[in-house]
C-alpha cells in the first residue's frame, strides 16, 4: 500500500494596505510599513517552504516576492486568487458604504450571492475562479509545503472548501484579519483526500 502524500499549506492575508480598511477588491494598493510589519511578525525563525503562491496584486506579491527571495524557492502567481471585485464599493470605507448605500452592506454580508455591491462579482464566480485555483495548484505541489499569500475573501473560501461548507455564510463567519495565518494539511491517499485545518488567527 502506497504512502499518504501530505502537503501543507500556510494561508496568510496581506498585512495592512496603504490607505487604511477599504474594501479594496482589484485596488492595488502597496502594503504600509505597518502592513510590512505585521507579516514579519506573522513569519516564525521554524518556517520552512518549499514554494510561495500568490495573487498578483502588490500587497501579496511585494511580500511572497520578499520571502521567495530569502528562501531562493519558487514563485508562483495567480490572478484567480485576487480579492473579489467589490465594483461601485471599490475604494471606500464600511462607513462611506453604508451612507450612500444604506442597508445593502448588511445584505451583502447576509448574502453576498443574492445582494452583490453594484458593478461588483458574484460570490458563486469568485468561489469557482478561487477554488479552480486552490485545486490545481494542491495537485501541482502535493508533497510540498507551500505558502500562499492571499485575501481575506480568498482564503475564506479556501477554508470553506476544506470544511466541505461553501454557503454564503462561510464568507463572513470566519474571521480573517490582516496578517492572519492558517495551516491547512492535505493528505492523497488511495482513499482520497482527506482535508485538515490545524491552526487559524496566528499571526
Amino acid at each position: 500500500m502506497p504512502e499518504p502524500i501530505t502537503t501543507w499549506f500556510d494561508l496568510i492575508r496581506h498585512g495592512e494596505p496603504e490607505g487604511g480598511p477599504l474594501f479594496r477588491g482589484s485596488k492595488d494598493d502597496p502594503l504600509s510599513d505597518r502592513g510590512w510589519s505585521q507579516m514579519h511578525a506573522a513569519i516564525q525563525s521554524t518556517d520552512c517552504w518549499d514554494a510561495v503562491l500568490s495573487s498578483p496584486l502588490q500587497r501579496c506579491l511585494r511580500f511572497a516576492e520578499a520571502i521567495a527571495k530569502r528562501e531562493q524557492i519558487p514563485l508562483y502567481e495567480d490572478k484567480r486568487l485576487q480579492e473579489i471585485g467589490f465594483g461601485e464599493w471599490e475604494g471606500q470605507t464600511a462607513e462611506a458604504i453604508e451612507k450612500h448605500y444604506g442597508e445593502r452592506l448588511s445584505l451583502f454580508w447576509q448574502d453576498p450571492e443574492a445582494n452583490p455591491p453594484p458593478g461588483g462579482e458574484l460570490l458563486s464566480m469568485f468561489q469557482g475562479r478561487t477554488l479552480a485555483a486552490w485545486f490545481e495548484w494542491r495537485d501541482r505541489l502535493a508533497g510540498k509545503r507551500v505558502l500562499l499569500v492571499g485575501h481575506g475573501g480568498t482564503i475564506r473560501v479556501i477554508l470553506g472548501e476544506v470544511f466541505g461548507t461553501l454557503r454564503e455564510r462561510t464568507f463572513s463567519a470566519i474571521d480573517v484579519p490582516y496578517a492572519c495565518r492558517s495551516r491547512v494539511r492535505l493528505d492523497q491517499s488511495e482513499h482520497g483526500l482527506l482535508s485538515c485545518l490545524v491552526s487559524h488567527g496566528l499571526r
